[in-house]
């Protein structure tokens, strides 16, 4: 049996791989490239691509795709054959240079949000070599961008690439104030959690509510649920880590660390986490997760469920976006130092990503807007709507001693003047973590927890990475014209303290008073729903900062909202219609055929023993009756409902409606036929039931 060390990103073309395959002058020309954005000559392209396409010949591949993220959410592919004819009827594997660096696909079936129009059909690839190739299902998937014939950005990749780069450029700034140019590049690293859940796919077959919409519509809460606590870090079932097992190799072989992994909160639920890496990687490497964990999961007769809410009253999942921000020579500048200057440079990135939060909030949060996730947010299991921050006690403690010029009272007593000489040295937090908290200080690195389980984490680190690098533009613009740069940095620390404390918050974010103290007494934002967020993405200071770094063009941030509301608009309309077929063509029949039951045998009864009272099938009778009228009532309503939303064009009018209209109807709809759940005999209801789908897996 090979060892993992041997199989370990056995089906990439890393740079080991590079390395070992490419002449010496390329090797170099194309890490220029990769690492400092240099322009790959079409000559070092050709080298590339052979070398390329032998190893991957080698490694079984037949085909190649350039695989890119465009905005349906997941990520896409079409398979070219490296067989190319020639004229004697024979053919020739062959890959070019050109055919590395770009492709062209159809894109008119892909969301534009009105960036194109659908008659519109070209699309254009192009090659991102910070993100290593690799093989997967015998193809070599090359990472790419992704645009218009008219050059606007249709993927998640590319805002990303570009929200790094700002961030690379204005923390750079900083870094030359502190004397350091020695580094050539600061990238923001990730290391997302990926929760989901396992459940039988016999029984996920039987449910359409899971097959079409990723969620249950219905089902009744089973007798036990996770209150007993024995899920979390509990033993692995036989089929469970049996499909861990396969994760991890085929994860390793493409290059994704993926480290730990464990039983979560709510049974059936579990989590994977994987080593840290900069963004970019790290979404590549969350979307092919994604896509592993739901192949992997069939062949082991199970159903991966990665919606944000896939039970009701039962723990969704999320996926915590661990964040940091690094430099070239391998230093994390949101780790506390060991000279006074080290701790003053550690503080001022402190207080960007504080300022970045506390100013950027809305587009925190509606980077984290879905359907799913709007069931998720506030629901006591996760962090609330309204984004917080949690820095420990120390911190915390530090924080309030420069605002106020007061003497630490940490280690050393003494006071916080950012300077040279008499900033005291203190020790990362040993504050317990706070689970509650939407966007937590974890030693040398943010816990952003409010990100759904299915989304990609691009669209959360574009806003992260974008509002940072704003953050350190204005300090830097400060900085460099100032007199006294110690005094300067000591007194604008201190502003920002001052101006942005309201968004920190040690407590906890489950209690109702924290959501009444953060909303009318700290004015903090609580959008709990994704209409009520995304109009914020075209807010005036959100366009104006998101367009002053390049991340976005005005008419893509517009295309993104347009996007992010009509798929929030299909996604509850499809659970709409997926309820009223479910409710009309199965529950009510079923229960209808219950009651139908129960009055035969009932009639039977009083038929051989006329003073036989049969309270019970009475009783049960005219409360599955009156139920069923109930459910009829509520899909009826519901129906005629959804007819209406069909005809409103306004995607901001519609999605509107769905939150304020389409919801409780769907609401009331499912109270009822849970409740009737509760008393049908089990041989009757016509799907598998909780207990089943969380119990189901041995």
């Amino acid at each position: 049996m090979a060892r993992v060390s041997d199989t370990y990103g056995s089906m990439v073309f890393n740079e080991h791989t590079m390395q070992e395959r490419l002449p010496s002058a390329t090797y170099k020309s194309l890490l220029k490239t990769m690492k400092q954005g240099e322009p790959l000559e079409i000559e070092v392209a050709n080298v590339v691509a052979h070398a390329m396409k032998e190893w991957a010949i080698e490694k079984g591949a037949t085909h190649f795709t350039h695989w890119f993220q465009p905005l349906s959410g997941i990520t896409s592919e079409k398979h070219d054959s490296f067989l190319d004819p020639v004229s004697d009827g024979r053919a020739i594997m062959s890959f070019s240079g050109k055919e590395l660096i770009s492709g062209e696909s159809d894109a008119s079936s892909f969301p534009s949000g009105g960036l194109r129009a659908t008659f519109e059909a070209r699309g254009y690839t192009a090659w991102d070599p910070t993100s290593y190739a690799f093989i997967k299902d015998r193809t070599l998937c090359i990472p790419t961008a992704y645009c218009s014939f008219t050059g606007q950005v249709l993927d998640k990749k590319t805002p990303l690439l570009r929200s790094m780069q700002a961030i690379n450029i204005q923390a750079k700034r900083i870094l030359k104030l502190f004397g350091d140019e020695s580094v050539s590049r600061v990238f923001p690293t990730s290391g997302p959690e990926q929760e989901y859940f396992l459940i039988d796919q016999e029984m996920f077959l039987k449910r359409p509510d899971l097959r079409f919409t990723g969620r249950t519509l219905f089902g009744a809460r089973p007798a036990k649920g996770q209150e007993m606590d024995d899920q979390f870090y509990g033993a692995l079932k036989a089929r469970v880590s049996d499909f861990m097992r396969d994760l991890d190799e085929e994860l390793w072989k493409i290059g994704v660390f993926a480290r730990t992994e464990h039983n979560e909160v709510a049974p059936a639920q579990h989590e994977l986490a994987p080593v840290f890496t900069d963004v970019n990687v790290a979404a590549d490497h969350n979307q092919l997760t994604m896509e592993l964990m739901q192949k992997l999961a069939r062949k082991h007769g199970l159903a991966c469920l990665l919606h944000e809410k896939p039970f009701d009253g039962v723990n969704g999942s999320g996926k915590h976006n661990n964040w940091s921000i690094a430099t070239d020579g391998g230093v994390n500048l949101l780790t506390p130092g060991e000279t006074p200057y080290e701790n003053a440079q550690f503080l001022l990135f402190l207080c960007a990503v504080i300022k970045a939060v506390d100013d950027y909030q809305d587009l925190l949060r509606l980077s984290a807007a879905t359907a799913g996730n709007d069931h998720r947010l506030g629901a006591n299991e996760a962090p609330p709507a309204v984004v917080s921050m949690f820095l420990g006690d120390e911190l915390t403690a530090v924080l309030k001693a420069i605002e106020e010029d007061a003497p630490y009272a940490g280690a050393e007593k003494t006071q916080m003047k950012l300077g040279v000489h008499v900033l005291p040295k203190f020790t990362r937090d040993t504050t317990d973590r706070n689970r509650t908290s939407p966007f937590a200080f974890a030693g040398n690195k943010f816990e952003f927890r409010m990100l759904g389980s299915s989304n990609s984490i691009a669209c959360t680190n574009i806003m992260l990475n974008s509002a940072v690098a704003e953050s350190l533009k204005i300090y830097a613009d400060r900085l460099e014209g100032a007199e006294d740069f110690e005094t300067a940095l000591h007194d604008m620390i201190k502003k920002t303290i001052k101006d942005h404390k309201r968004i920190i918050f040690n407590g906890n974010g489950y209690d109702d008073k924290w959501i009444e103290e953060a909303t009318k007494e700290r004015g903090l934002l609580n959008l709990r729903t994704t209409p009520d967020c995304m109009p914020m993405l075209l807010a005036k200071k959100n366009v104006d900062m998101l367009t002053s770094h390049k991340v976005f063009s005005e008419a893509e941030l517009k295309s993104r909202y347009e996007i992010q509301m009509d798929n929030y608009c299909k996604t509850v309309n499809i659970e709409g219609l997926t309820m009223v077929d479910m409710a009309k063509k199965e529950i009510i029949p079923a229960v209808c055929e219950y009651v139908t039951d129960l009055a035969e045998g009932l009639s039977a009864k009083k038929a051989a023993v006329p003073s036989v009272k049969c309270a019970y099938e009475s009783k049960l009778i005219s409360k599955l009756s009156a139920l069923t009228d109930q459910m009829d009532e509520a899909a009826d309503e519901l129906d005629q409902a959804l007819v209406k939303l069909k005809a409103i064009s306004d995607v901001t009018e519609a999605a509107n409606n769905i939150r304020d209209v389409i919801l409780p109807k769907m609401s009331l709809l499912r109270v009822a036929c849970d409740e009737a759940e509760t008393l049908t005999a089990e041989e009757y209801w016509p799907f598998p039931t909780y207990d089943k789908l969380l119990f189901g897996v041995r």
